[in-house]
């Protein structure tokens, strides 16, 4: 489940994850407000934990682990860092947002502001961790340009 590039660059694509990791955090922040969008709140929060993860990830392992199963992405984090092993089993909460957040299910999901907020909590904690080990800053990050022919 993991895929490793033979280029020494590609290391550094961790600061590309979390940015766009801090951005689906910036997202369910601005839409837990509205009240009525708590269903794509959890979903920009599960995204922000996996793509986070990610980052810390290519940071420790070097390389880039595939997959959108968060619970086994915090598993495999926690191996690296202890740190993150208080948030196993939130992740397994939050790992059944990736669909059912998006989709209609025959058994619908319900998410209240309390659910919504707690999960919001969680994934800013699992970033926040990120960020402080890869020492990221989205307010200094210079995104990628591809140049053009």
């Amino acid at each position: 489940m993991s895929r490793c590039s033979g280029h020494k660059k590609d290391s550094k694509r961790y600061y590309d994850w979390m940015y766009h990791a801090y951005q689906d955090l910036m997202a369910a922040r601005f839409l837990i407000q509205d009240g009525d969008l708590y269903e794509p709140t959890v979903f920009h929060c599960q995204q922000a934990v996996e793509k986070s993860l990610k980052s810390f990830m290519l940071y420790k392992a070097h390389r880039l682990f595939d997959g959108h199963n968060i619970t086994w992405l915090c598993k495999q984090a926690a191996m690296l860092d202890c740190g993150f092993t208080p948030f196993i089993e939130k992740t397994v909460e939050l790992n059944k947002f990736y669909i059912e957040a998006r989709y209609p299910a025959d058994i619908p999901t319900i998410i209240d502001e309390e659910t919504a907020q707690a999960l919001l909590n969680c994934a800013e904690s699992i970033a926040g961790i990120v960020c402080g080990a890869v020492k990221f800053d989205y307010n200094s990050y210079h995104k990628r340009r591809v140049r053009s022919s």
